[in-house]
Parts: C-alpha cells; sequence; structure tokens
C-alpha cells in the first residue's frame, strides 16, 4: 500500500478511535430462554410476529418451542424461512414483502448469522422503505429506530446478535457488502443453549472458530478499548475451555451455554474494535461461491497470523494465556507461535482443511479488490495491505504451498 494511503487509513482509523466512548453502542439484553420472548413482546405492546430462519433450521423443528410459547401467550406471528446462507438482496425483499402483507410489527431473526443478518436488514427496509439496501451500505445509513428486533442464535459463533452489522450480497452482481448501523444491534439476544443441542459437529467447529476469529481480530487491530480486550479475553478463554467438548458431545448444555456466551462476548468485542483481513477475505468468497463464513474464518485465520510477524506477538501471547497455553513468563514470540500452533492443531482437530477449493484464479483480483474496499480504510488492522498485497492469499488457499515459499511470503508481511 502506498505512503499516501496508509496515512488516509490510519487517520480514518485514530478519529473512529477517538470517537468511541462517544459513540450509542448498546449490549442486548440477554434473555436465557425462548419462552420468555412472549413476555417481551407483549411487553413492549407489539401485536403479530415475522419470525425470520431457514429451511435446515425449519426442518429440524428448533422453532417449535418458540412457536408454543407464541401460541399459549396468544400471540400471532408468521415465519419466513427461505434465508440461505450469505443472505441476499432477493431474501430481504421477500420477507419484507410478508412482513408488510402481515401487518407485523416486530421481528425475530432466528437462526444463524445469515438468520439474523436477514432480520436487521428487514427492519432496516421497514423503517426506510423508499431506500434500497445498497445506499445503505457503509456506516450510519439507516439511523432511524427499528421495529422491536430479537434475535434468537442457534449457533455460537457470528455474534450477528450483538453486532451493528447486517451482511448482505446483491442477488444479481454476487457483491457482498456490509450496512452498519447503531440501530441494527438486537434489542434482546436470547441465549438459549436448548436450540443448539442438534447442531452437527462441524458446524459446531466453524462456527466456534467463527467466534474466535472475531475476538482475536478484535483483540489485535488498533482500535480495542478496556472492555473490548476484556470481552475478547473472556470468549477466547470461553472458546478453548468449551468447543472441544460442545464438539465431541454436542447434549452437554453447559459447554453449548458456555459456547453461546463466548460468541456473545467476541460479537461485543469485534462490534466496537472491528475485524481484520481475515473477515474482508471470508466476505469475498461467501459472496463469490457461498463459502460458508465461519468455514471460511477457520481456514484463514492462521495464515493471516503468520502474515502479520512481530506486530501482533505481544497481543498474542495476551491471547494464549487467556487459552490457557502459556504464562506470563512465556515469551511473546513463543507464546505467539503457540497460540497459532493451538489454532492450527484445532482445525485438524475438527477436520477442517487448509484450502478454498471453489476459488478460480481469474476470480482472484476481483476477490482481492472486494476485499481490499470492505477493510480500508475502515478496520484498524495491524498491518496494512491493498489488492494487490492481498492476492497472494487467495494464491495459498488454492494450493498449499511448500514450506520455502511459506517462509518467504511471511518475512515479506511482516517487513
Amino acid at each position: 500500500m502506498n505512503h499516501l494511503r496508509k496515512i488516509y487509513c490510519r487517520t480514518f482509523q485514530t478519529v473512529f478511535k477517538i470517537a468511541l466512548p462517544f459513540l450509542p453502542y448498546r449490549k442486548p439484553k440477554i434473555v436465557n430462554s425462548v419462552k420468555a420472548l412472549p413476555e417481551v413482546i407483549q411487553k413492549k405492546k407489539c401485536s403479530k410476529v415475522l419470525i425470520i430462519t431457514d429451511a435446515g433450521i425449519q426442518k429440524l423443528g428448533l422453532t417449535c418451542r418458540l412457536e408454543k410459547a407464541l401460541d399459549r401467550a396468544g400471540i400471532p406471528y408468521c415465519i419466513y424461512d427461505k434465508t440461505v446462507a450469505n443472505p441476499t438482496t432477493d431474501n430481504i425483499s421477500e420477507a419484507l414483502t410478508l412482513y408488510l402483507d402481515e401487518g407485523c410489527d416486530c421481528i425475530i431473526g432466528f437462526g444463524g448469522g445469515s438468520s439474523m443478518d436477514c432480520a436487521k436488514a428487514v427492519g432496516a427496509r421497514v423503517v426506510k422503505p423508499k431506500q434500497s439496501l445498497a445506499k445503505m451500505k457503509g456506516i450510519l445509513k439507516v439511523h432511524k429506530k427499528l421495529p422491536l428486533l430479537m434475535a434468537v442464535p442457534t449457533t455460537a459463533g457470528t455474534g450477528s446478535e450483538t453486532t451493528l452489522a447486517a451482511v448482505i450480497t446483491d442477488a444479481q452482481t454476487r457483491y457482498k457488502y456490509p450496512i452498519n448501523d447503531f440501530c441494527l444491534i438486537p434489542r434482546y439476544a436470547v441465549l438459549d443453549p436448548k436450540v443448539t443441542l442438534s447442531l452437527p459437529p462441524f458446524i459446531t467447529a466453524t462456527t466456534g472458530m467463527d467466534a474466535l476469529t472475531h475476538a482475536v481480530e478484535a483483540y489485535i487491530g488498533n482500535s480495542t478499548t478496556y472492555g473490548t480486550r476484556k470481552d475478547a479475553l473472556l470468549a477466547v478463554k470461553l472458546i478453548f475451555e468449551n468447543i472441544d467438548t460442545a464438539y465431541e458431545n454436542g447434549s452437554n448444555v453447559d459447554a453449548r451455554r458456555n459456547m453461546l456466551h463466548a460468541s456473545f462476548y467476541a460479537g461485543c468485542a469485534f462490534t466496537k474494535s472491528y475485524v481484520g483481513y481475515v473477515h474482508a477475505i471470508a466476505h469475498s468468497l461467501g459472496g463469490e461461491y457461498n463459502v460458508p463464513h465461519g468455514l471460511a474464518n477457520a481456514v484463514i485465520l492462521p495464515m493471516l497470523l503468520e502474515a502479520y510477524g512481530k506486530k501482533i506477538h505481544k497481543k498474542l501471547a495476551h491471547l494464549a494465556i487467556a487459552a490457557g497455553i502459556a504464562d506470563k513468563d512465556t515469551p511473546y514470540e513463543e507464546a505467539a507461535a503457540r497460540f497459532i500452533q493451538a489454532v492450527k492443531d484445532m482445525k485438524k482437530r475438527f477436520g477442517i482443511g487448509d484450502q478454498i477449493p471453489e476459488i478460480r484464479e481469474t476470480d482472484i483480483p476481483k476477490l482481492a479488490h472486494y476485499a481490499d474496499k470492505e477493510a480500508n480504510p475502515l478496520y484498524p488492522v495491524p498491518v496494512l495491505m491493498n489488492a494487490a498485497e492481498l492476492e497472494p492469499f487467495y494464491h495459498m488457499l488454492m494450493s498449499e504451498p511448500d514450506e520455502t515459499d511459506k517462509s518467504k511470503f511471511n518475512e515479506e508481511r511482516s517487513e
């Protein structure tokens, strides 16, 4: 990245960091069971609920407990269950039509990050009916109070129940972009472990590593606060203590609950301190090839941590201590290496590879451009990179370079 653009990016990020204490961030109120939602809905004097979910959630019957609770309370509802991974503008349009036709006045996003992002975007369109989602892209373009928005995560990973972001894919161009505004933060987050019990082991692993990526990228960035550092460290601790148990024994309610709380804290960390190039690259792959976001993050994370080099050794050492794989006397470089290796070992235990086979070489310039456009200047990354500097990561994801190539690449990135 050229010198002038670096100055622009760092200046932008510094101004944003200075403004952080004055911005209207808030944490959603935590609800421990879907059975408590009817009381919330009645208290807010809402009359009809739109539940936004996906076909897989419906097929598993995960919304049944919520539906029964609403029925018992006499609260009418309708369900939109066509949300796809990486929700599209078509999804939002269809769900919005259902919301309006059915006379709904509150929304529940029920599922993974895709369902919650779809719910947020529908809420944004409800309050800004004449504005397209594309015109809301970026920061603070919604700025209107949404209908009552509640989030029920069925995976412990996305953290979308805590964040001000909705990531949407244009149905025609496949371009994936975020909408960021404080009003998109759900009012209530339902951390109910029972809705996660049927989650398959591989999805448990990839969504758990998605939460880990949120915590790590928030922590190693340049816009942290005392609160986000605390949240990120707690998330890392909970993930390292519980993810293997949740993976091996999905019916363990305590592990599932702890992973939900880890995802929540990681979400609180990155909604203020933002993420980095792992997410930017993952979003480009999700938009172009529909690669599941958690899987993409898990594959990419150790690669970027190595590429950042010594710039993040001290911070990775703190994360290693939180993870229980280093202590305060461990040299920073050694602790950082342990942490990166622990992430690689975690991937191996869960059967997560090092490649994204969908990538086509001819797409790489476009993908790198998307990642550059998303990340710069917003993401306060430890080392700035432009599209040309991001391209080699896509090549690495296509085929594993030999150790000599990897060493050379990492040396270049850390200079």
